[in-house]
């Protein structure tokens, strides 16, 4: 997601809805395996016994990058009700928002809804308790909002528990419908989407990265050019506004069993492909209630721009192209056309079930053209 900054604009006023609960996690625990060099805010939710099954730093603050969309789409809506009628101006980009992460539909309702005053509403509806808005050098920053894991985690206990139901199967139904391919180029089937099977529901966040994997002219998401360093690393509201952030949220599991949150800072200069990988790796090591993994061994690959493909040929229709360097989850292999590549050359394709198609296996980390322990298609 892109942080583009916009002009200030009048609130305006809604009804209250009422709030859930606002206690802290009851207890502390962590199985999640953190990679070296990243911060990470877990917080794990089973619906079923009401308990956590994971926590770590679930009261740290993080700048909440396009997970904040969920509280934007809220307040929207909050005084739609009961029908919950959208008009269809508003529901071409609230859908884009929800399932693409449409930084220009997001940026509409933070100045026609009153910038940080949006949040502002939003916790005191939703009993929210470490949630806050940009800080007051950055007002028109909606990505700069200050959200928790265990305050993530109360915005998805009010949508699946307490919201009027038209409005949850709103939400939730654009969740479930997440694209692979964000608006602005970025591949947003990371953490949960990739991790575990369907049925899942995600919004996920991204900040300071550049090349997303989904285009053949990546998009850059930079900081913004008015913020000094100063000014950024010291925000009002605590949060880190500088190190690359990649967050994964959302509910897994029929029911929408197990609600999760993954909040992620990496070391400056990480690429998107190494924090979507290291991402990857934290949330599949989580113990999540109801969650099925996906069958197939996991590798790392090189090179950027590299495609997945309908078939095991070049000529094969292009299905997307991966992000620099990512970890990849290969269930078979096959052979199929020669690809060179010097001084490599290989006739072995791998097929990513998670894609739904084929990428040479020359561009996969392996010492062998044909990957270990991998069965043939």
């Amino acid at each position: 997601m892109c942080l583009a900054p916009v002009s200030a604009a009048s609130a305006t006023s809604a009804a209250s809805h009422r709030a859930p609960s606002t206690g802290e996690p009851d207890r502390t625990t962590a199985s999640s395996e953190v990679p070296a060099g990243v911060t990470a805010g877990v917080a794990v939710f089973d619906r079923q016994t009401g308990t956590f099954t994971e926590q770590l730093n679930t009261t740290m603050p993080f700048r909440s990058a396009s997970v904040v969309k969920l509280l934007i789409t809220l307040d929207h809506l909050w005084d739609k009700g009961p029908a919950y009628d959208i008009p269809a101006a508003d529901r071409t980009r609230l859908d884009a928002m929800l399932r693409s992460s449409n930084d220009d539909a997001a940026s509409h309702y933070w100045v026609q809804n009153g910038q940080g005053a949006i949040i502002d509403r939003m916790v005191t509806r939703l009993g929210l308790t470490h949630t806050s808005r940009p800080p007051s050098t950055h007002p028109g920053y909606w990505g700069y909002t200050a959200v928790t894991a265990s305050d993530t985690v109360r915005i998805y206990r009010y949508l699946l528990d307490r919201a009027p139901t038209p409005l949850r199967d709103y939400v939730m139904g654009n969740l479930r419908r997440s694209t692979r391919c964000a608006t602005d180029g970025f591949d947003q089937y990371f953490g949960i989407a990739e991790a575990f099977e369907r049925p899942w529901a995600v919004k996920q966040g991204w900040s300071e990265f550049s090349s997303g994997g989904c285009t053949a002219a990546p998009t850059t998401a930079k900081a913004p050019a008015d913020a000094s360093a100063d000014a950024r690393t010291t925000a009002a509201n605590g949060v880190d506004l500088t190190r690359p952030a990649l967050h994964t949220t959302g509910t897994v599991g029929a029911g929408d069993r197990a609600i999760v949150a993954v909040l992620t800072l990496h070391p400056d200069g990480t690429t998107y492909g190494k924090a979507y990988s290291d991402l990857g790796r934290l949330t599949r090591s989580l113990v999540v209630p109801g969650a099925q993994k996906p069958a197939g061994t996991w590798f790392g690959t090189w090179s950027s721009g590299v495609r997945v493909r309908a078939g095991a040929t070049t000529e094969s229709a292009t299905l997307t192209t991966l992000p620099a360097g990512v970890e990849v989850l290969v269930s078979c292999q096959k052979q199929g056309q020669t690809v060179t590549v010097p001084p490599y050359t290989n006739s072995w394709w791998a097929y990513l079930p998670q894609y739904g198609g084929y990428m040479t296996n020359i561009y996969i980390k392996s010492p062998d053209n044909q990957l270990p322990g991998v069965r043939v298609c």
